[in-house]
C-alpha cells in the first residue's frame, strides 16, 4: 500500500497481480501460457492481466476455448472468443466434445483433457485457469457439507501439475471492479444465474445467507483453506523426511518396510505413512482400514498376513512388513481386485471378490434396461471416480431414515459372515457408499425425471467360482 493525501490506498489489481506472480512463481517470465478462456468475466480479466503485464514478463500467450455444446448459444460464445483473440492477435484453439455431454462432471473431464492436449501441442509451460477467491470459498463449503478430510479442506490448489490458478487471491468483487475500470468485454453464461447445479446454489443461496448470519464467512472459509493447505504441506514434508528411514525397498508391485523403524513413530504418523504408500500401489483405505493396518503392523505375528481393499496384501516376516499388489496370488484366497469407474461415460470391466468370485460391471449414461442387479444415479451428484469393491469394516450407508453401518445392515438382512465378503459395494473412492448390490441402495444421488441417469449393473461372470453367490435374487 502507499500513502496519498494522508490516506492509505491499496495497490491496484494489476500491480498486485504482477507482485503475486513474482512471489508465487506460478508463471515464470518469458514462458508460454495456455489460457483457458470461457469468455466469462473471470477468464477475460485473467487474459487481460496476463496480456498487459509489464515488459520484463514477455509472456507468450495462447488461448484455449472449449465449447461444451450443452446450451443452444454456446457456439456464439466460441465465435465471440475467436473474434476477440483475432483482434488482440492471440492464437486460439477451439475444442468441442467427442460426444454428447449430460453432466457437469463429464463436461469437466472433457474440458481438462482438451486443455492438456492443447498445452502439449502448443508447447505451453503451464495452463492458467481463472478460479478466484469466491470459487475457493464455495468449494470449501461444499466439501465440508460432503464430509471431507484435511486435504479436501485445502480447497483448490494454486498449482496442480501444469495447471496454475493465479487469480485465487482475488475476489469476485475485485475482478468485477477491474473489468469495469479497464472496460474488459465478456460474455455472461445464463446458466450461472440458475440454482440447478450445486455450485450455483451455494453461490446464490447458501453463502449469501451464511454471510448474513456470520459476516465475513467467505473470507473465513478462504482462510480455513489456507490453514489446511499449510497443514497438508507440513504433513507431506514430515512424511518425506521419515519415509527413507522406513522404506527398505520398493518396486512396481511391492514396498518393503522396516517394522521397527515404522513402530518408532506415533500411531497417527504410522497411519499417514501407510496410507501414502498404499496409494502408490493403487489402494485408498478409509479410516477403519487404516486403523486395522496400523494394528496389524504392531501386533501381527511373523508369517501372518491380511488382505485389504485395492487388491493389496500386507505380510509380516520377522522385522519386515511387505505391501504387495496381488495379481492373482498363489491360491487367490481372499484376494480382492476392485474396479474403478473413471467418469459418467459408458464402459465395462470386472471385479474380483473373495479370491474367486468374478463379477462383470457395466455402466452407461442415458437409458438402460431395468434389472434387479442394476441401479441408477444422478451423475451430477456423484464424485468420480467410483469404485466397485468388497465391504470394509466401518463402511456406512445413508438410508431414508439415517446412516447405518454395513455390518448391522448385513445382520438385519441375514447375510452370513462368509457371504459378506462376496457382496459388491459401489462407492465413491474414499467416500460414501452408494449401493450394496442385492441388499440396499443409498438414499442419495436419486436421478430426476427427464435427466439422463448414470446406470451401473453388476452380474456374475460364467468363470466365477462355484461357491455360493450373492447376486440374482434382487434386493433383500
Amino acid at each position: 500500500m502507499r500513502r496519498a493525501g494522508g490516506e492509505m490506498v491499496v495497490a491496484d489489481t494489476g500491480t498486485r497481480f504482477a507482485r503475486h506472480l513474482a512471489a508465487s512463481g506460478l508463471i515464470a517470465p518469458r514462458s508460454t501460457v495456455l489460457v483457458a478462456l470461457s469468455g466469462g468475466i473471470d477468464s477475460m480479466v485473467l487474459l487481460h492481466l496476463l496480456h498487459t503485464l509489464p515488459a520484463p514478463w514477455e509472456l507468450k500467450l495462447h488461448v484455449a476455448h472449449f465449447d461444451h455444446r450443452m446450451r443452444p448459444d454456446s457456439g456464439a460464445d466460441a465465435a465471440w472468443v475467436r473474434g476477440f483473440c483475432r483482434a488482440w492477435e492471440i492464437p486460439v484453439t477451439i475444442g468441442s466434445p467427442r460426444g454428447e455431454l449430460h453432466s457437469q462432471a463429464a463436461a469437466r473431464a472433457e474440458r481438462y483433457a482438451f486443455l492438456e492436449e492443447t498445452a502439449a501441442r502448443v508447447g505451453a509451460d503451464c495452463i492458467a485457469t481463472a478460479h478466484q477467491a469466491d470459487d475457493q470459498a464455495e468449494t470449501v463449503l461444499f466439501r465440508i457439507a460432503r464430509g471431507t478430510g484435511l486435504r479436501g479442506l485445502a480447497g483448490i490448489p494454486p498449482r496442480r501439475g501444469r495447471i496454475v490458478r493465479p487469480l485465487l487471491p482475488f475476489t469476485r468483487a475485485e475482478i468485477e471492479e477491474y473489468a469495469l475500470r479497464w472496460r474488459v468485454p465478456y460474455r455472461e453464461d445464463p446458466t450461472n444465474r440458475g440454482v440447478d447445479y450445486a455450485r450455483n446454489y451455494i453461490r446464490h443461496e447458501v453463502l449469501p445467507r451464511l454471510e448474513r448470519v456470520a459476516p465475513g464467512a467467505a473470507g473465513s472459509l478462504r482462510r480455513l483453506a489456507a490453514h489446511a493447505r499449510e497443514e497438508v504441506e507440513l504433513r507431506d514434508l514430515l512424511l518425506d523426511t521419515i519415509e527413507p528411514a522406513v522404506v527398505i525397498d520398493e518396486g512396481i508391485d511391492r514396498i518393503e518396510l522396516a517394522r521397527g523403524a515404522l513402530l518408532s513413530y506415533h500411531p497417527r504418523v504410522r497411519g499417514l505413512l501407510l496410507r501414502r504408500l498404499l496409494q502408490r500401489l493403487g489402494s485408498n483405505p478409509g479410516r477403519a482400514g487404516t486403523r486395522a493396518l496400523v494394528e496389524f503392523a504392531q501386533s501381527g505375528r511373523s508369517g501372518s498376513r491380511i488382505d485389504i481393499a485395492g487388491g493389496i496384501r500386507v505380510e509380516r516376516e520377522f522385522d519386515h512388513l511387505r505391501l504387495l499388489r496381488v495379481r492373482g496370488g498363489e491360491d487367490g484366497q481372499g484376494v480382492e481386485r476392485p474396479l474403478l469407474i473413471p467418469g459418467p461415460s459408458t464402459g465395462e470391466g470386472e471385479v474380483v471378490l473373495d479370491g474367486d468370485l468374478r463379477l462383470s460391471v457395466r455402466w452407461i449414461l442415458g437409458r438402460a434396461e431395468e434389472a434387479a442387479t442394476a441401479a441408477a444415479f444422478d451423475p451430477t451428484d456423484l464424485r468420480f471416480p467410483l469404485e466397485v469393491r468388497g465391504w470394509r469394516p466401518g463402511d456406512r450407508i445413508q438410508l431414508p431414515y439415517g446412516t447405518k453401518k454395513l455390518k448391522k445392515l448385513f445382520v438385519e438382512h441375514r447375510v452370513g459372515r462368509a457371504e459378506r465378503n462376496r457382496i459388491p459395494i459401489l462407492a465413491e473412492v474414499g467416500g460414501r457408499v452408494l449401493w450394496v448390490v442385492g441388499v440396499a441402495r443409498a438414499a442419495v444421488a436419486t436421478p430426476a425425471a427427464g435427466i439422463p441417469a448414470f446406470h451401473v449393473q453388476v452380474a456374475r461372470t460364467e468363470s466365477s467360482g462355484s461357491r455360493r453367490g450373492t447376486l440374482g435374487d434382487g434386493d433383500r
